[in-house]
């Protein structure tokens, strides 16, 4: 059973930094896509950020480049999402997720997905 665990959400200023962390047990994701989702208050889902397990190719929502970057350590079955320069509009409930592609990432046709953590930007 694919257990997928978040943590590091908390408050920060705009313009810090945070870093989440996806704890996956139960299994590796080898040949699979890993992802991190969002949402914020009163608003639908949205895909943030996804990386293929074992290339390590990325993929980023337009409105993160630059300021996000996903990351995974194969040897702590770990995914990470390193969010700089935060904007109040990045406040949400950040999940990680597995699926098939980046394409399915973008879609939400999810095999996985964590409770989530929540970030919070104050101005």
């Amino acid at each position: 059973q694919v257990q997928l665990v978040e943590s590091g959400g908390g408050l920060v200023q705009a313009g810090g930094s945070l870093r989440l962390s996806c704890a996956a047990s139960g299994r590796t994701f080898s040949g699979r896509v890993m992802g991190w989702l969002r949402q914020a208050a009163g608003k639908e889902r949205e895909s943030v950020a996804a990386i293929t397990w074992s290339s390590g190719t990325t993929s980023y929502k337009d409105s993160v480049k630059g300021r996000f970057t996903i990351s995974r350590d194969k040897s702590k079955n770990t995914v990470y999402l390193q969010m700089n320069s935060l904007k109040p509009e990045d406040t949400a409930v950040y999940s990680c997720a597995a699926a098939q592609s980046h394409v399915a990432i973008g879609r939400q046709e999810l095999d996985y997905w964590g409770q989530g953590t929540q970030v919070t930007v104050s101005s």
